[in-house]
């Protein structure tokens, strides 16, 4: 790793039930599922423990409820090391919580429940200036206020730190709001909830791309799960092809590419290669079942990287 880089996530910290089932349920039917594991969760959580793992320093920027899960989840940061200094716990509030089901084919739907992550305002963003402006990379979701989101980004350009953006769960944005963002990173779905545009396959990605980049956006990352991602700039478009693997579990893998994202080109790596490195990651994580648990350190990350370099094929061994 070239060097140390930075990290400061402004996100949500949820905790995770997630259900395998052979199959959804119809409208009114119950059915038995086949297993269940509680874990943490909340995309900022998850994209601030990937990045942790592939060896950044990273402070988390979030509110937890005065529940049961608020300290367990303050004290899974520190189990990571990640700075939860700026991490509060809300009065009178429930914590944020995310029923997940996922069925064989490893595709998974997700109900989140905010609760005190939409309690992070820009006050929280003031009183964590000092993390926030020492920063090579701030990253943020939309599972906080909106309001915040948009703060926090115009707060990073006025200090000329880097930030990413990941669009999730999509929704409408102000353009002019999402411009200071120096990477939007939206998956297929979300692009389509920003632009309006329907998106089917590279073509589609490249149309939503090319509408953003018009709207005044720098760079456009947009995730394609098994076809790679799409990466758009004003100067035109590179695509970046995904790693073929057995997928166990999907759940959380673009906030594994995310994390990692930040950390590889914080680390100095060109665009090119951090991102064929998250996607790299991101399958990885998809071998295992849940979140966090699921993603892979930074030791097992670089041998898999070092054998798909050499022309071997992406281990599929399950922890």
């Amino acid at each position: 790793m070239p060097r140390v880089p930075r990290i400061a996530v402004v996100g949500s910290a949820n905790v995770d039930l997630t259900t395998f089932t052979d199959r959804f349920p119809r409208p009114g039917e119950t059915i038995f599922g086949r297993e269940f594991h509680l874990g943490f969760g909340g995309k900022g959580a998850n994209q601030a423990v990937a990045a942790r793992l592939c060896g950044a320093e990273v402070s988390m920027i979030a509110r937890l409820g005065d529940d049961l899960f608020g300290p367990a989840t303050v004290q899974n940061f520190r189990s990571f090391g990640i700075d939860a200094t700026h991490v509060h716990i809300t009065p009178s509030v429930s914590s944020g919580v995310a029923p997940i089901f996922v069925d064989t084919a490893g595709q998974n739907r997700i109900l989140v429940i905010k609760g005190a992550n939409d309690r992070l305002l820009p006050a929280d963003i003031d009183a964590a200036s000092d993390v926030l402006a020492s920063a090579d990379f701030i990253v943020l979701q939309l599972e906080i206020p909106l309001d915040t989101v948009y703060y926090t980004l115009r707060f990073a350009r006025e200090r000329n730190v880097r930030t990413i953006l990941n669009p999730a769960p999509g929704q409408p944005l102000d353009a002019r709001e999402i411009a200071n963002a120096d990477y939007l990173i939206p998956n297929e779905t979300e692009a389509e909830a920003i632009t309006g545009i329907a998106l089917e396959g590279l073509e589609g990605a490249r149309a939503c791309a090319a509408h953003l980049i018009g709207r005044g956006q720098p760079r456009v990352i947009v995730t394609l799960g098994a076809n790679g991602a799409l990466l758009a700039t004003a100067d035109g478009m590179r695509h970046i092809p995904a790693f073929p693997v057995d997928a166990f579990d999907s759940t959380g893998a673009g906030d594994a590419f995310i994390g990692s994202l930040a950390c590889f080109l914080a680390s100095g790596f060109d665009e090119s290669e951090a991102i064929s490195r998250a996607n790299l990651y991101a399958a990885l994580s998809t071998l295992s079942a849940g979140t966090q648990k699921s993603f892979v350190t930074l030791e097992k990350f670089e041998a898999e990287w070092e054998g798909k370099r050499r022309g071997r094929s992406v281990a599929v061994v399950r922890d």
